[in-house]
């Protein structure tokens, strides 16, 4: 039987990956951020998990305006980095879990979660600068990421976007995906985003510390009440972008602790945790689960 055994939750700041893509991660500016992923790097390597099934938002990069899917799981054999205007990242490209993912994808349909079935796509920073932050950097020419990696993108951009109770929700029942593969594979689910941000507008550049370490607080310990939070507090609090912060509720709601909507079990480690401002112009969160 494969298992969740770990989730991983970080900001995916384009600029992050920019700044390791070249070498600057040693500058005054970012080496504090690198700093605070140190630890997850290591602990990466000790609990290489044989999957990761990566939860993130598409930044119109494999779906434009014309088409936006709320939930796409990628079922590829391979995925590759994306070209967002300035040529794709040097990093490697991502092998993919087609027969988890299609089993994944049966699963959470049959629980009455719609989700489009991806077959080709490429993945952008969203997706690559978290396995970066977390795998260190690579030479795609003669490395490859520790696993292979399952790309589940979220609508976070185009509204209505889900709700983070739906999310919370969809966390479980991919858990119970999981659990049902007859294979005996150690997963981590990962949530990515966040945190308070916002790209335009009068109230471009906000930045909620208090805001996002309150959230992140009940998150870990509280997350039914995290998924009760309504979008207007996102909105208003974190900024319009603060609102990827939902996809995390993915990952908190696959961890064990959490049955039919309900807290029952013991909860999860916290390995590491970690807060950052500034980096571009967003707040960077980052947190390490393990399950009891």
């Amino acid at each position: 039987m494969a298992k969740i055994t770990a989730s991983v939750f970080t900001s995916h700041v384009p600029a992050i990956g920019a700044a390791m893509d070249l070498g600057k991660t040693q500058e005054d500016y970012w080496k504090p951020l690198f700093a605070g992923y140190e630890y997850s790097k290591q602990w990466m390597k000790d609990n290489k998990p044989d999957v990761i099934f990566l939860v993130y938002n598409d930044h119109a990069t494999a779906f434009s305006l014309e088409m936006i899917p709320t939930f796409a799981i990628g079922t590829a054999a391979e995925f590759q980095p994306a070209d967002e205007g300035w040529g794709p990242r040097p990093v490697p490209k991502v092998i993919g879990h087609p027969d988890l993912a299609s089993h994944i994808a049966q699963s959470v349909i049959q629980q009455d979660f719609d989700l489009t079935i991806v077959n080709k796509m490429d993945v952008d920073h969203g997706l690559t600068v978290p396995l970066s932050l977390m795998c260190g950097e690579l030479d795609p020419k003669k490395d490859a990421w520790p696993c292979p990696v399952i790309p589940f993108a979220v609508n976070v951009v185009q509204y209505p976007v889900p709700s983070g109770k739906r999310c919370f929700a969809l966390g479980q029942a991919i858990r119970k995906a999981v659990e049902s593969f007859d294979e005996d594979l150690n997963v981590h689910i990962w949530g990515t985003g966040g945190m308070s941000h916002q790209l335009q507008g009068a109230r471009a550049g906000l930045i909620n510390r208090e805001w996002d370490n309150n959230w992140l607080d009940l998150m870990i310990n509280d997350p039914v009440a995290c998924a009760n939070v309504p979008h207007i507090d996102y909105v208003r609090e974190a900024g319009s972008e603060g609102i990827e912060l939902v996809m995390w509720l993915i990952a908190r709601g696959a961890m064990s602790d959490v049955v039919d909507g309900k807290v029952v079990g013991p909860a999860p480690t916290v390995k590491h945790r970690f807060y950052h401002v500034p980096a571009s112009n967003t707040a960077v969160g980052h947190a390490i689960l393990e399950n009891a």
